[in-house]
């Protein structure tokens, strides 16, 4: 009897939804063309009926039936219900996911019942669900959220995507969600942590392959897939933050539980070479990646905080070295302009700009050009970010005093033509460069200042005499990293005049240029940008800009001269970039907001 009663139950089921019209779709060997739109057939329906009613009692909806047994196909279903039914039908490729608007449904109820939130009121909820005749899921989602839920129908392939992307996050969270449930079976809570790390360091991943072990390696590997730039692993007071910088902006992804902090942090130091028992001071480290068809490097750094160890983890590609000047982002008459200063047989070229800048690949892209058998380049850094064949790379270490200074008193008896100093960061260093400069060698170097005209003011802040300065400087060159347009979803806009003239130019003047944004899609996590491209401001000594600086005069003037005398400022090198369709006007006033040129 209670077979048959549930029977009669899914045969009522059936009988209520029957009523919506199907279009059945000709698919290889079912023979005859498409049929024209109406309901299935006889023979479909009890065959429908079967996978709806089989004899194992394994039930599915009748749209899953009808669609597996390729009666008809998902869109023509969700057309139908649309069409017969009322239902208000929801592109979510389309659709603009702020934060509220994930906010609104938990993660648990995401992914239990298949929706994802549309739009949303004080008092109502729209949701986008594959099988809106599932009145069970509207009467639950009521009772839970207290709201009034409209159905919104959507094709299922795209709620599950939006799902894992919004609220699984990555596949991430599926594993540590995974691996905590299997260390609550294997381990107790009192002791987790202590087993995880021992296991960690006494057998090793190849072995033990612990929870953390894994979750470990794969954020790795879901960083390198988001083409992020660093991890950030941040302790705090209710738990673990990780954040990935992708094109400059942090993202925050899933992080494992608070349980997990201590093995986290330990099993990074492990393999950074880090010392596992010091946690009061900051540490530096390295991890090489085996990333497939990727050279990686990972250059870890740790700082002791109030609620534990911060992890820092630059990630740095090979392959960006090989970058080509047109790469990197200089516009042609600069990329003439730098070759010709690299080829100076002496002086000193500085790039300026903050970290995270893009100052060394630009700096290592200039010596893979002038890189041949008959120059001998040597590099003194901190550490050593790249490797290059050919090029004689000094690592400094300060334990056992081997600072810049030191180093650079080394290398110049070792016959160099060309030299590398990571950064001038003192006097002494900043010194030894110099007269080197003036001594034949050509030599590469960074500084931290807002602009190109900036440098040289520093220098001579720092105590190097002006005329050293003036005499030596070539030229410098500041950089800023800007957001690029994802070219899958490029797409010309008109901005608003105020936009136009925030950047400083005539939005009259501007009528007929054509102006482009991303509009958001897959590809760029619907953010419109995908990738970064460089700004420059290349600051190139004259005769007059040089007996300005014996002077020491201001910044402000050796900008001034230098703007009449044709550099462009980060502001106007990037609205360039804005006419050629690379990056957008909020993009370049974001970054360059202390330009005031």
């Amino acid at each position: 009897m209670a077979a048959d009663k549930s029977s009669d139950e899914k045969r009522k089921v059936l009988d209520d939804t029957a009523a919506v019209k199907y279009k059945p779709v000709s698919q290889p060997g079912m023979g005859g063309a498409r049929k024209a739109p109406g309901s299935i057939s006889g023979d479909e329906d009890r065959e429908a009926i079967k996978q709806i009613i089989p004899q194992d009692e394994s039930a599915q909806t009748l749209k899953h039936a009808t669609v597996a047994l390729t009666f008809t196909n998902d869109k023509d279903v969700l057309d139908d219900l649309s069409a017969n039914l009322g239902y208000e039908k929801a592109d979510l490729k389309a659709l603009k996911a702020t934060p509220d608007l994930i906010k609104q449904i938990d993660p648990k109820h995401a992914i239990k019942y298949r929706i994802f939130p549309v739009r949303y009121t004080d008092d109502a909820l729209w949701v986008a669900i594959a099988d809106p005749l599932n009145i069970q899921i509207t009467d639950d989602l009521q009772r839970i959220y207290h709201k009034q839920i409209h159905s919104v129908v959507a094709p299922e392939d795209d709620i599950i995507r939006h799902i894992r992307h919004y609220y699984e996050g990555s596949a991430i969270s599926d594993m540590y969600d995974k691996a905590a449930d299997d260390a609550i079976q294997a381990e107790t809570k009192d002791t987790e942590d202590e087993l995880y790390t021992d296991a960690m360091l006494k057998t090793g991943p190849e072995t033990a392959e612990p929870p953390v072990v894994k979750f470990v390696g794969l954020l790795f590997k879901q960083a390198v897939q988001d083409r992020a730039s660093d991890i950030h692993v941040e302790p705090n007071k209710t738990g673990i933050t990780i954040r990935f910088r992708v094109d400059g902006v942090l993202h925050e992804v899933p992080a494992p539980p608070k349980r997990w902090q201590n093995s986290v942090i330990s099993r990074l130091k492990v393999l950074s070479g880090m010392d596992l028992a010091e946690k009061r001071v900051p540490l530096d480290g390295r991890i090489k990646l085996d990333i497939p068809g990727k050279n990686l490097d990972v250059r870890v750094s740790s700082l002791p905080t109030i609620f534990g160890e911060s992890i820092v983890m630059r990630i740095l590609d090979q392959a960006s070295v090989l970058m080509g000047l047109e790469d990197v982002g200089f516009l042609e008459d600069n990329i003439r302009r730098f070759r010709t200063l690299i080829k100076s047989p002496n002086g000193v070229i500085l790039m300026t700009g903050p970290t995270g800048s893009g100052k060394t690949t630009t700096l290592y892209s200039a010596l893979a050009t002038i890189n041949h058998p008959e120059v001998k380049i040597v590099t003194v850094e901190d550490p050593v970010e790249y490797m290059l064949d050919g090029v004689n790379q000094v690592h400094v270490n300060k334990e056992i005093g081997l600072d810049f200074a030191y180093a650079l008193r080394s290398i110049l008896r070792q016959s160099p033509d060309v030299i590398m100093v990571g950064e001038m960061r003192d006097t002494e260093t900043a010194e030894i460069g110099i007269r080197a400069a003036l001594t034949g060698h050509l030599v590469f170097s960074t500084l931290h200042t807002n602009d190109a005209p900036s440098a040289c003011i520093r220098l001579i802040d720092m105590g190097i005499k002006p005329f050293l300065v003036a005499s030596s400087i070539q030229a410098v060159i500041a950089q800023r990293l800007v957001r690029r347009i994802c070219s899958t979803c490029r797409d010309t806009y008109k901005p608003k005049p105020d936009e136009i003239a925030s950047a400083g130019h005539d939005p009259d003047e501007m009528a007929d240029t054509p102006f482009y944004k991303g509009k958001g899609c897959d590809r760029c996590s619907h953010s419109g940008y995908r990738g970064r491209i460089a700004i420059h401001e290349m600051f190139i000594m004259d005769p007059d800009i040089r007996h300005m600086v014996i002077r020491s005069e201001s910044a402000n003037k050796l900008k001034k001269v230098g703007i009449e005398k044709g550099m462009r400022t980060l502001r106007m090198d990037g609205w360039q970039k804005v006419l050629l369709g690379h990056t957008t006007i909020p993009e370049v006033m974001r970054v360059t907001a202390a330009d005031e040129w």
